[in-house]
Parts: C-alpha cells; structure tokens; sequence
C-alpha cells in the first residue's frame, strides 16, 4: 500500500440506519474531494479505502492562447536559438 500524505483520526457515527465518517476540509483538500463527488470505496485485508471516483484535470489560471497574445520573433529570443552543426542533422 502507497504512504499516506496525512493520517487523521475521525469517529464513526450513526446516519439514520447507517454508518457516517465525516471528512473534515483539510481531509477533502488533500483527497482532492468535494460535495457531490462520487467516490469508490473498497474493502480490502488493511481496512476501507475511499478515493475519487475520476481524478479532476488541474484548471490553470492562463490559456496557451492568452499566453501567446502579443508573442513576437524579439519576446520570444528567437535569435538565441542555436544553430545545428552537421554531425548533429546527419548530413
């Protein structure tokens, strides 16, 4: 089984007819979990295991498109880009 990342302690409670493990936000952040997430749980020989269901893609704060807006041959140094010698193309 992989390292944990953190190791909390939780009480189980109960939930109507059921069982509930709260998961506290520092918990949800780490798991990568949010309100309405389906997960997977399983049982193995070492206990219970909840994971997402899908991981969510990281969203980055910049588009390629808005990163190359007002990209130049001069901002991008395209003068500093080396020239090949020719053992290295081959001929």
């Amino acid at each position: 089984m992989k390292a944990a990342k953190a190791q909390f302690e939780a009480v189980i409670q109960p939930w109507g007819n059921s069982l509930g493990l709260r998961i506290t936000q520092p918990m949800s952040k780490l798991a990568h979990l949010g309100r309405g997430d389906t997960v997977i749980v399983e049982i193995t020989s070492e206990g219970l295991s909840v994971r997402p269901k899908t991981v969510k893609p990281t969203r980055l704060p910049f588009t390629e498109s808005a990163l190359l807006a007002g990209l130049t041959p001069h901002t991008a140094h395209a003068d500093e880009l080396p020239t090949l010698v020719t053992s290295e193309t081959g001929e």
